[in-house]
C-alpha cells in the first residue's frame, strides 16, 4: 500500500511539474514570411524585436560591425530558382542573411552556414554566396519593430525591403520569369488547350514578341470557345491594336464592352471606352 502511494505521489508531481511549465510571449517573435515573386517561391525565416524607445542604428546596433540582421538566430532565406539579389547571382537554396550597417548604406552577405545563434563565431569567407552594397534611407515615420517584406513587383523581380527604427534598405532581387514562361510555353504547345493559346498569345503581346504569332494563337483560343468572355475580348482587341490591325480592334472591343456592361463589370467597361476612344471609334 505504501509502495502504491508513493507512485501515485510521484505521478502526480510530475503531472503538476508538467503542467506547471510558464508560458511567455518571446520579446522578439519568430516571422515567417512566404512570398511569391513572378514564378519564384520565397521564404524569410526571421525574429522581430522592437525599439522600446532605445536608439537602434549606431547604438544597439553599432555601426560597421557584422549583425545578423534581426535578433536570435541569424535571419535565413530560400528561394526555388537561381536569382539575382544586390546584383550578384545566387543559386537557389538557403542561405543565411547577415550585413554591415553603416550609414547611407549597407554591407550584405548571402552565407551559406545558416545554423548560427546570432553571429558565427568564425567567420569565413569560402562560405559567402554573394556579398552587396544597398542605400539605406531615411524614413518619416518610425517602424517600431524590425521588419522584412517584399515591394515594388514585376514580372522580373521585386525589392527585398529591411526597415527598422526610422532606416529601410532597399535590396534589388531579379527572377527568371522569362526564361519559365517560355519554357513552359514551348512544352505546352506539344499539345495545347485553348487556355494554353490564349496565355501563351497574352505572353508575347506583353513581352514584345512575335505580336502575329500573338495574333494567331488568340484567334485559336477563341475558336476553341463557345462562350466569347470580355476579358478575353479585351485582350484580343489589344493584340489586334499591336498588330496594326486597328478596325479589328475596334470591332472586337466593342464586343467587349458590351459583354462587359452586361457582366456590370465596370473595370472593363472604363478600360474598353478608354481603348476605343484612343483608337477613334468614340
Amino acid at each position: 500500500m505504501k509502495i502504491i502511494k508513493v507512485c501515485f505521489a510521484l505521478l502526480a508531481f510530475c503531472v503538476f511539474n508538467v503542467n506547471a511549465q510558464v508560458q511567455s510571449p518571446q520579446p522578439s517573435p519568430l516571422a515567417n514570411l512566404k512570398q511569391v515573386v513572378g514564378l519564384t517561391q520565397f521564404e524569410i525565416a526571421y525574429s522581430r524585436p522592437s525599439m522600446n524607445e532605445r536608439e537602434i542604428f549606431g547604438g544597439l546596433v553599432p555601426y560597421g560591425k557584422l549583425w545578423r540582421t534581426a535578433a536570435n538566430k541569424n535571419t535565413m532565406i530560400t528561394f526555388d530558382d537561381d536569382i539575382t539579389i544586390g546584383g550578384k547571382s545566387v543559386e537557389a537554396g538557403t542561405y543565411a542573411l547577415f550585413s554591415t550597417p553603416n550609414e547611407g548604406s549597407w554591407t550584405f552577405y548571402v552565407y551559406t552556414d545558416t545554423e548560427n545563434w546570432g553571429t558565427p563565431r568564425e567567420w569565413s569567407e569560402e562560405k559567402i554566396a554573394a556579398q552587396f552594397e544597398a542605400k539605406s534611407m531615411r524614413l518619416n515615420d518610425r517602424v517600431e519593430s524590425f521588419t522584412i517584406d517584399f515591394n515594388n513587383f514585376t514580372k522580373n523581380g521585386a525589392h527585398l525591403v529591411i526597415s527598422w527604427e526610422n532606416t529601410a534598405v532597399h535590396i534589388p532581387i531579379e527572377v527568371p520569369t522569362d526564361k519559365k514562361v517560355m519554357a513552359s510555353i514551348k512544352k505546352a504547345m506539344e499539345n495545347p488547350t485553348g487556355d494554353d493559346y490564349y496565355r501563351a498569345a497574352v505572353y508575347f503581346m506583353e513581352t514584345d514578341r512575335d505580336i502575329n504569332k500573338a495574333r494567331e494563337w488568340v484567334d485559336i483560343a477563341m475558336k476553341k470557345r463557345e462562350d466569347r468572355p470580355y476579358w478575353m475580348l479585351r485582350q484580343q482587341s489589344l493584340i489586334y491594336a499591336k498588330a496594326g490591325e486597328k478596325q479589328a480592334a475596334i470591332k472586337v472591343a466593342l464586343e467587349s464592352l458590351e459583354a462587359a456592361k452586361k457582366a456590370g463589370n465596370r473595370d472593363y467597361v472604363n478600360m474598353n471606352t478608354t481603348s476605343l476612344k484612343e483608337w477613334g471609334a468614340l
